[in-house]
């Protein structure tokens, strides 16, 4: 099967000392799928992606010099966020709505997914680490979430988030900027125990690099404006917070 391009990579010209993941960067159904049996508002809301996520990111990788890898093809199809084995990485059911075409899905199209989507996707990220690995410190995966979920309100706007190395999260809510415009909060609205950590667990973990995951509410970034805005307050806390780990680190 023809899932198009699944992957893309915007490389950095120089030695970055961080790179961004954006697994949920689009909402493409390839066209051999169809509409895999949903309303076209399904296929545009945030089931589908990370809506404003891919902008944000790419803003910070542009003004951090850093390499971006983020996916191509719409979590329903596969969510590069989940490992072939977990219920979620081809899901039946996301919030109120059931996804026909995964409910249906047989044993060989679940593996013609994996191989046509995860694997890809993992190999073009590990390769990017690889390439870049005397240099990189860290590594930042960027999601958006829906303000209301399943009826109920989400007061938080701001979610720093980790796996198995806690390093990086930790050190970013206790060195919060004093005007934090955002209610942060550590893993909210989401956290490794819903299967969220896997990227950061399975990519940068194992090779020592500190990690973190950073949730922004999608309400938040819906206009270029916003986007930037988000941005502006990202960057330079995440650089302050690497180089007073970096001092740390020396002395």
């Amino acid at each position: 099967m023809d899932f198009g391009t699944v992957v893309h990579t915007d490389l950095a010209d120089d030695a970055p000392s961080m790179m961004l993941v954006c697994e949920h960067a689009s909402n493409r159904i390839p066209v051999s799928l169809g509409d895999m049996g949903l309303e076209p508002d399904a296929l545009l809301s945030h089931i589908a992606w990370d809506p404003g996520a891919l902008a944000v990111a790419k803003l910070m990788a542009a003004r951090m010099s850093a390499p971006l890898v983020y996916g191509g093809v719409s979590r329903l199809v596969y969510d590069c966020n989940r490992p072939p084995e977990a219920a979620g990485a081809m899901p039946v059911r996301s919030e109120n709505w059931d996804i026909p075409a995964n409910a249906s899905l047989s044993s060989q199209g679940r593996k013609a997914r994996i191989e046509g989507v995860y694997e890809p996707f993992r190999k073009s990220l590990s390769d990017v680490l690889d390439q870049y690995r005397r240099s990189l410190e860290l590594m930042v995966t960027v999601h958006s979430f829906t303000p209301i979920y399943l009826g109920k309100k989400r007061e938080v706007e701001l979610g720093i988030l980790h796996g198995e190395d806690d390093r990086f999260a930790t050190s970013m809510m206790a060195q919060q900027p004093a005007q934090n415009p955002y209610v942060t909060r550590l893993n909210e609205p989401y956290s490794a125990a819903d299967g969220v950590a896997h990227t950061l667990d399975a990519q940068a973990a194992p090779r020592g690099l500190m990690n973190v995951m950073i949730e922004i509410r999608n309400d938040l970034i819906e206009t270029p404006e916003q986007q930037s805005a988000v941005a502006d307050a990202l960057v330079p806390w995440i650089a302050r917070v690497l180089s007073g780990i970096n001092k740390k680190v020396a002395m």
